[in-house]
């Protein structure tokens, strides 16, 4: 989430281990045969990437990975991304409820806690996985049917912010894995946004990583297990002139970027 100061069997288990190492070449969407050969899109660390969640899309940047929002945009613009060579990434809102998507009214009030910091945003109770397991099932397979490459679930860290619920890092983990699972069964990649405490434990379960302001942070070095299992970290600062991450970043092999908080357009590279 952006800071507001914020059972597959053992066969599949081996055969997404041995498939082809990461690559940041095109190819077409997710298929069910994709998934049951483990054969998802596997980021390399390095790649370049545009995140834009707002305002009406710039598909003209010369990245190959555009990260997007997966209800704002429809098969047609993925497939259209996908001419232009480009992966592309689903933005979900996975451990929060926002009140103007068009499947809000599914979600019961029970499992919607405080507010997360985001106009419309609050947190859900992610140990309640009977009722959230279909809602987030739904969603996915709304990503992988408009062609999607991979998914960005954003809120996963529920855990050490204060929810209205008394979650643990235990309830935060076998949400996490779950949202993996219900992403591979698709045929799509799937990144672990922040949650830099629990990457140890989790990134083996993910293919790429997500970040925000972990230089701001002095986290950076965090996000060393994903780079030496050969996965990107695309990485974002705000606050922070590039001139301030951009070496680090590049030492430590980050897909980095400025963006404003707004997530819109405009970005400065490293």
């Amino acid at each position: 989430m952006r800071r507001p100061t914020v059972l597959l069997s053992l066969l599949a288990l081996l055969l997404a281990g041995c498939s082809a190492a990461p690559d940041d070449g095109p190819r077409p969407g997710p298929s069910a045969t994709a998934a049951t050969a483990g054969a998802w899109w596997r980021p390399a660390p390095g790649l370049d990437w545009q995140w834009q969640l707002s305002g009406p899309l710039d598909t003209s940047v010369d990245v190959p990975v555009y990260d997007i929002d997966g209800f704002d945009h429809d098969a047609a613009t993925v497939a259209g991304l996908h001419d232009d060579g480009r992966r592309v990434v689903c933005y979900l809102s996975t451990g929060a409820w926002e009140d103007w998507r068009p499947d809000a009214k599914r979600f019961p009030a029970s499992v919607i806690g405080e507010g997360n910091g985001w106009k419309g945003e609050r947190w859900l109770d992610i140990r309640r996985t009977d009722v959230l397991e279909p809602l987030l099932a739904a969603r996915l397979d709304m990503c992988r049917d408009k062609g999607f490459d991979a998914v960005e679930p954003d809120n996963m860290d529920g855990y050490r912010n204060t929810t209205g619920f008394p979650l643990g890092a235990a309830d935060q983990l076998r949400y996490n894995r779950l949202v993996a699972r219900l992403a591979h069964q698709r045929g799509m990649a799937v990144g672990l946004k922040n949650d830099l405490d629990q990457i140890p434990a989790l990134v083996g379960d993910f293919d790429f990583a997500v970040n925000e302001q972990c230089a701001q942070y002095d986290e950076c070095a965090d996000l060393t297990p994903f780079v030496e299992a050969g996965k990107a970290v695309f990485h974002v600062e705000y606050e922070l002139p590039t001139s301030a991450f951009c070496a680090d970043s590049r030492r430590l092999k980050l897909s980095s970027l400025r963006k404003k908080y707004e997530l819109g357009v405009w970005r400065e590279a490293c």
